[in-house]
C-alpha cells in the first residue's frame, strides 16, 4: 500500500461518525442476556471481550458465565441505533433506550 492510500485510510477513519445505540451480549447455553448503551457500537464488543478474556470484567455474573461456557457461546448484537440532531440529548436517549431493552429482554446491565 502506498503512502497516499495509507494516509487516506487514516483520514477516513478519523472522520467517521461513531454509531451510538444499544447492544446485547447473549450467552446461548444459559439464555442469559446483558444489555448496555454505547457511544461507539463498533468498538463495544472489542472492549467487552478484552476484559472478559483477561478475567477482569466488572460484571461478576457475566464473567462467571464467560468462564463457564467459553467465548464461542457468546454473541454481541446491536439491537438499536440511536440518532438525534441534538448531540446533547444522546446521553438521555441512550439511557432511556437502555432501560427499555433491559425490561423488554429481561436482561441485566453489562457493566454492573
Amino acid at each position: 500500500m502506498d503512502k497516499s492510500r495509507k494516509k487516506e485510510i487514516v483520514r477516513e477513519y478519523k472522520e467517521r461518525k461513531a454509531q451510538q445505540g444499544i447492544f446485547a451480549v447473549r450467552c446461548a447455553p444459559s439464555g442469559e442476556v446483558w444489555v448496555a448503551s454505547s457511544l461507539d457500537l463498533e468498538k463495544g464488543q472489542n472492549r467487552i471481550w478484552f476484559a472478559l478474556r483477561l478475567g477482569k470484567h466488572p460484571n461478576p455474573a457475566l464473567q462467571t458465565a464467560w468462564n463457564k461456557h467459553g467465548e464461542a457461546a457468546f454473541t454481541y448484537e446491536v439491537i438499536e441505533q440511536v440518532k438525534d440532531d441534538n448531540e446533547l440529548l444522546i446521553g438521555v436517549l441512550l439511557k432511556e433506550r437502555d432501560q427499555h431493552w433491559r425490561k423488554t429482554l429481561n436482561a441485566q446491565p453489562v457493566f454492573g
